[in-house]
């Protein structure tokens, strides 16, 4: 239970929230804590008990009788980001940094009057910009005769500061543009920024104990033209729907602290395969999904390759901007399949269209015909059916093109027909890499040579393992980092798409 609002002054000033029933989130903080319940005998464990486990993390500080201060018994290297540089015997009224002592006398003075382990939070300043979430758990021990004399610490520090520009900015630059980065895509946002020869914008993302979310900006955004890179798929521990709220949220934030205009870049846009009433009394995932996004203040949203371009179009009534990665494809395959005759297959009539385009700009570069197919495809409560196969692929070398791979299940299938028509090379092609439902296991069988996906969503070096090395991964960052620069100076996306990113044919 947060007991903050029911302390006393002092401690609401230096403390953002503090627990007496603590579940640390942090690695330091919870492994502290675990190790303290598992010593502790009686009221509380004693130094003793807990000394062999502070020597690798965590620090413990003893209660100078009379003098209403602590020494630090042992830690100090773990205690400096908070106290500066201190030794082993020091005491918190010689350290340098004076708030960071006052914060930990008064906390160490409640946990020993309690008697019960306490977590605290707090944000570290300096020169008037946050610089770092801290989480602080302080537990008391018993000294040798049983009375409680000594405090058990640990500390999680979460920076806010984001690495140097990797390379100086263009003389063109303008600082009215602001781009963030959210959750795994910041891997991501990094090598967009370097490409625009920027350095991500700040902000802070905490987790609570039951799931919930902070989220918020560390700079000034008013009348900035703010991106905010968040890829929605979903992983382990965030799933799309989490992401998704954290980026409305994180939207709202901006809107409220007056940022000019703010763009959702989300290379992979979560509920966009429910577009349509296929059933009665069927959801609109994406017309949903638009609705939220505009009625929190995003004024423009851009993704890689959407499920269905016309309803992703159509669904928004703020500017919606539809990027594809089909000049990475391109120019990869160009490379790949040399003077192989070859064909371009669709595993769905859905997909027909896209694949149909991409065949007219492999056609172009390769300077010859290329050939083309499609599969048919229901799909019906989870379960896949149609074997119709029209094309011609024997002979050739084949691309089956898809904007995403899942289960693996549509892209093997296709695979397999491909191969009994008599293909003789098959690589698979898709966008946005979800590799769900023991997808691997489906495209491990299929007669595959290669399956080439882009870095739209967070890569997963398990999934390439299991692939056994026929995974090749395309970067979209210089496609993201131009459609931006274009988007900020108002210049054509569709030009931007027709010539390609740089190095793109």
């Amino acid at each position: 239970m947060t007991t903050l609002a029911e302390t006393r002054p002092f401690l609401k000033r230096l403390f953002e929230r503090l627990d007496f029933a603590p579940r640390p989130i942090g690695v330091q903080t919870k492994h502290a804590l675990d190790h303290w319940l598992t010593s502790r005998r009686g009221v509380a464990p004693t130094f003793a008990d807990v000394v062999a486990d502070l020597r690798h993390c965590g620090f413990a500080f003893r209660a100078v009788p009379d003098a209403r201060d602590y020494e630090i018994v042992i830690g100090a290297k773990a205690a400096a980001a908070l106290l500066g540089a201190v030794a082993d015997g020091a005491r918190l009224s010689e350290a340098p940094n004076r708030r960071g002592a006052v914060r930990l006398r008064r906390l160490f003075d409640e946990v020993l009057r309690a008697g019960e382990p306490a977590l605290v939070e707090f944000t570290l300043v300096a020169k008037g910009r946050d610089r770092a979430g801290v989480e602080l758990l302080a537990a008391p021990l018993a000294l040798a005769d049983g009375t409680l004399g000594a405090v058990l610490g640990a500390l999680n520090i979460e920076r806010y500061e984001t690495p140097a520009p990797s390379r100086e900015p263009p003389a063109q630059s303008d600082e009215q543009i602001l781009l963030f980065a959210l959750g795994s895509s910041r891997a991501l946002g990094e090598r967009i920024a370097h490409e625009m020869g920027c350095s991500l914008a700040p902000h802070e993302e905490r987790r609570f104990e039951d799931g919930e979310r902070k989220v918020r900006p560390l700079v000034g955004v008013r009348d900035k033209d703010v991106y905010v890179l968040s890829s929605l798929e979903g992983e382990t521990g965030d799933s799309g729907a989490d992401k998704l709220l954290r980026l409305l949220f994180f939207i709202g934030a901006l809107r409220d602290a007056g940022a000019a205009r703010i763009t959702a870049v989300a290379p992979y846009l979560c509920y966009a395969r429910k577009d349509r009433r296929t059933k009665p009394l069927d959801p609109v995932a994406t017309r949903y999904v638009a609705q939220l996004l505009e009625s929190v203040g995003a004024d423009r949203i851009a993704t890689i390759d959407a499920h269905n371009v016309a309803a992703f179009e159509n669904a928004f009534r703020i500017e919606s901007v539809a990027l594809d990665a089909q000049a990475l494809f391109a120019r990869y395959f160009a490379h790949r399949l040399g003077a192989d005759p070859v064909a371009v297959v669709s595993p769905d009539l859905g997909g027909e269209k896209r694949a149909e385009l991409f065949r007219q700009r492999l056609e172009t570069i390769l300077a010859r015909p290329v050939a083309k197919g499609f599969m048919d495809k229901h799909r019906s409560m989870g379960e896949i059916t149609g074997e119709i196969f029209a094309g011609d692929v024997a002979g050739r070398a084949v691309v089956i093109l898809d904007d995403l791979i899942s289960s693996g299940a549509t892209m093997a299938r296709a695979a397999r027909a491909c191969r009994a028509n008599g293909a003789t090379r098959i690589f698979l092609a898709a966008t946005h890499a979800l590799f769900a439902r023991d997808a691997e296991a489906a495209l491990r069988e299929a007669p595959i040579e290669e399956i080439v996906v882009t870095d739209t969503v967070a890569p997963s070096q398990a999934a390439a393992l299991r692939l056994r090395g026929r995974l090749v991964t395309l970067g979209v960052e210089t496609l993201l980092a131009e459609a931006i620069v274009c988007l900020h100076s108002g210049g054509s996306i569709d030009e931007l798409l027709d010539a390609g990113p740089k190095g793109a044919p």
